[in-house]
């Protein structure tokens, strides 16, 4: 009898662990199909291939997805002697504005930096990114042109993983952008502010026609490209819930890390203030600014606004601001 019982337990025992198994199986299978389900667009790729073929320097195995553009809504190349059929139009279509939310958004990406990265390898993946760090959607007319500028000093390492997420995510996002790496030279004391400040001047010499800055540090990617590069009503905070902060805002005046404001925002606050030497402060106090102004800060939901840190010891000559 007790041999018995001890057979049942140990037969209900092994269907609970089998259940347990079948139960977190399901639960990874969920999980993955959700960050890859819309990688595994079986239509895209079959074009994709079909592009290949017709142009051999077509590549369909390119970051995040992407696929490269040719100028043409089917990314195919142009023959240089194509010519227009009897049923075609001589003159091209006016470009439609771009849509508020891009139809080739993927969502949530997978961010890593193990893979070695070279400016080489970026440079192979956006042949449609122009010198300069610039890019024009081809096929619609953007909403905004946007000059993401980033502060740096000794960072290589890091601007190539940053170019490597950014351009395709960018590039999906529809916007037309140029990307200025604003360098502090020397070994001084560190001025994140101050170099923003002079990133926007420069910027509006190179091109008058920019309506939105983006200001981002190079060492923060977004892991979800529903997170748009582009300016608002209000002035935006993009990097909502950083995965040091364990995806948390961490706390309400928080301003750091990537934020963005359009040209009038920008003015309104007189730009951002120079006193800061070293890391931290100047952020809450640009938070500040905009209050100050009847201004408010607006953020995408914390389930988009993520955003993945490269690690790293802190540069030497950017210690903690004591006034902070």
């Amino acid at each position: 009898m007790t041999r018995l019982l001890l057979g049942v337990t140990l037969e209900r025992i092994c269907k609970a662990v089998l259940l347990l198994c079948l139960l977190h199986f399901v639960i990874i299978m969920i999980l993955y199909f959700d960050v890859y389900a819309q990688h595994l667009d079986f239509f895209s790729r079959f074009n994709a291939r079909n592009a290949s073929r017709a142009h051999p320097f077509s590549n369909s195995s390119r970051p995040n997805g992407t696929v490269p553009s040719y100028g043409l809504a089917g990314g195919e190349a142009p023959s240089p002697s194509a010519k227009p059929s009897a049923n075609q139009s001589a003159t091209e279509k006016p470009l439609q504005p771009c849509q508020e939310m891009p139809p080739g958004l993927v969502g949530r990406l997978l961010i890593e930096f193990s893979s070695p990265m070279s400016m080489e390898r970026v440079q192979r993946e956006n042949p449609d990114v122009r010198q300069g760090g610039k890019y024009t959607p081809p096929d619609c007319l953007p909403r905004q042109k946007v000059a993401i500028l980033i502060p740096f000093r000794h960072r290589e390492h890091h601007l190539k993983y940053w170019l490597h997420y950014l351009h395709p995510i960018l590039r999906r996002q529809k916007v037309a952008y140029g990307i200025y790496i604003v360098n502090q030279f020397g070994e001084d004391t560190f001025n994140r502010a101050k170099l923003l400040n002079v990133g926007f001047l420069e910027a509006l010499k190179d091109d008058e026609e920019y309506d939105c800055f983006i200001f981002s540090d190079v060492d923060l990617i977004p892991m979800d490209d529903r997170n748009l590069y582009r300016c608002y009503e209000q002035p935006r905070h993009f990097a909502v819930g950083m995965d040091k902060f364990g995806f948390r805002l961490p706390y309400a005046g928080y301003f750091g890390g990537v934020s963005g404001l359009s040209k009038s925002q920008f003015l309104k606050i007189n730009g951002f203030p120079n006193e800061y030497w070293g890391w931290g402060g100047e952020d809450d106090d640009i938070f500040n600014r905009i209050s100050l102004n009847g201004m408010k800060v607006s953020r995408p939901d914390i389930r988009i606004g993520r955003y993945r840190m490269i690690k790293h010891e802190r540069d030497k000559h950017n210690e903690p601001n004591p006034q902070r």
